[in-house]
């Protein structure tokens, strides 16, 4: 399963909502200009959310978008499913012999762990402090 810029860039919007959660509103402006993204290509991926009752639009001059709940309970795969539609890594599952099928439903299942157990609460917690765990080398 190849996850697209729609499902890229909508984790980026509902990522910095829930770094912001309970702070006010947040204009797609700010979250565009914040990660170098297009504000009208934000505004697409938006409606979306908001019709899935992810997200709660405010309006007015200080308006923006905020979760529609706490981000500990938006899982990345409600998200990735808004956007991107069902979790599957191969079409016509079914139709496969036994033991392709399994390896299929296995994959399957596996992504679907990973983003149901990944909540937006842990996306946004997430430390960008510039650590990493890469290996130096010296010669």
């Amino acid at each position: 399963m190849k996850i697209s810029t729609k499902g890229r860039y909508g984790l980026t919007i509902m990522i910095e909502l829930a770094k912001k959660y309970g702070e006010g509103p947040i204009s797609l402006k700010t979250i565009a200009q914040a990660n170098d993204l297009s504000e009208h290509y934000l505004e697409q991926l938006i409606s979306p959310l908001r019709n899935a009752g992810l997200v709660k639009s405010i309006r007015g001059a200080y308006g923006g978008y905020i979760l529609a709940d706490e981000p500990s309970k938006i899982t990345s795969g409600d998200v990735i499913r808004v956007l991107e539609g069902p979790i599957t890594p191969v079409e016509g599952i079914e139709d496969e012999e036994p033991a392709k099928r399994e390896l299929w439903i296995r994959i399957r299942d596996a992504i679907k762990d990973v983003l149901d157990n990944t909540t937006l609460e842990d996306l946004a917690s997430h430390s960008d402090d510039g650590e990493s765990e890469a290996y130096m080398f010296y010669i």
